[in-house]
C-alpha cells in the first residue's frame, strides 16, 4: 500500500479572525496519486490549499506531512518538505523573464542543487528556447506551463495545483493536464483544485467535493463521476 503524503484532519481556517471558511475537512493523498478537489464557488477548495501551504492560519484541526504534524509551519519550512504549490493567480512574473522566474524558484537552493534547473530546462524545451523572453509575452497556457516548471525545481514529493485549466483554450488546457499527468507519472503525487469538475475527475484516482467547507462526498474519480448525487448536486452546475 502506497504511504501517506498529506493527511488533513478536521481542518478549520479563514481570512478573518474566528470566521472559518473551512470548517472541518479531512482530506488524504497517498504516494503517487492525483486527487481533485471539486464542489461550488466558496466551497473553501484553494483556501485548503493556502492553508496547507501556511498562507493563511490554521485554527483547528491538524495536518500531517509523511506522518508528521506540520500545522501553521512557516511557508518556506512547507516548501523545504517536499510540498511544490502553484497558485491559480499572479503565478509568474510578467516582467521578468522565463530565466528570471526559474531563479526565483531555485533561490533557496544549494549549488548542487541548482543542477535541478539543467534538467528543468530539458524537461521543458519551450522554456529553454525562449528563456530569455518576458513571461509576461507567453500565452496563458505557456505561463502554467512556466509556473509548473518553477515549482518542480525544488523536486516536491507533493504539487498542490489551485485551478490550473482557468483561463486556458482546450487545447492548452489538454497541454497542461498532459504535463501533469507527465509529473504524476514521474513520482510526484498531484492535489488538484480544479472548476473543471468532470475532467478532473476523469483524470484522478480519488477525489472530494467540499461544499460550505465541509466534505460533502469521496470516493474514487470514476466513482464520484458516476455518482447520481454529485452529478445533479454538483456537476450539472460546474
Amino acid at each position: 500500500m502506497n504511504k501517506t503524503v498529506l493527511e488533513c484532519n478536521g481542518i478549520a481556517a479563514g481570512y478573518v479572525k474566528d470566521l472559518n471558511i473551512l470548517q472541518g475537512v479531512d482530506l488524504v493523498v497517498k504516494e503517487k496519486e492525483i486527487v481533485s478537489i471539486i464542489g461550488p464557488n466558496g466551497a473553501g477548495k484553494s483556501t485548503l490549499l493556502k492553508a496547507i501551504m501556511g498562507l493563511i492560519n490554521v485554527s483547528g484541526g491538524r495536518f500531517y506531512i509523511n506522518g508528521i504534524e506540520k500545522t501553521n509551519l512557516a511557508t518556506h519550512k512547507i516548501v523545504n518538505e517536499g510540498i511544490g504549490y502553484v497558485p491559480q493567480v499572479a503565478n509568474v512574473f510578467p516582467s521578468l523573464t522565463i530565466e528570471e522566474n526559474l531563479e526565483i524558484g531555485s533561490w533557496s537552493l544549494n549549488k548542487q542543487q541548482k543542477e535541478n534547473l539543467k534538467q528543468i530546462y530539458e524537461q521543458f524545451s519551450l522554456l529553454k528556447d525562449r528563456k530569455k523572453d518576458k513571461a509576461g509575452n507567453l500565452s496563458g497556457g505557456q505561463r502554467q506551463i512556466l509556473a509548473l516548471a518553477r515549482a518542480l525545481i525544488t523536486k516536491p514529493t507533493l504539487l498542490l495545483l489551485d485551478e490550473p485549466s482557468a483561463g486556458l483554450s482546450p487545447v492548452a488546457i489538454n497541454e497542461v493536464f498532459s504535463i501533469i499527468n507527465d509529473i504524476n507519472e514521474s513520482g510526484v503525487s498531484i492535489l488538484l483544485v480544479e472548476q473543471n469538475a468532470k475532467r478532473a475527475l476523469s483524470f484522478s484516482d480519488r477525489g472530494y467535493v467540499l461544499d460550505q467547507g465541509r466534505n460533502a462526498y469521496q470516493g474514487k474519480g470514476e466513482d464520484l463521476l458516476n455518482d447520481p448525487r454529485v452529478i445533479d448536486l454538483y456537476l450539472g452546475k460546474l
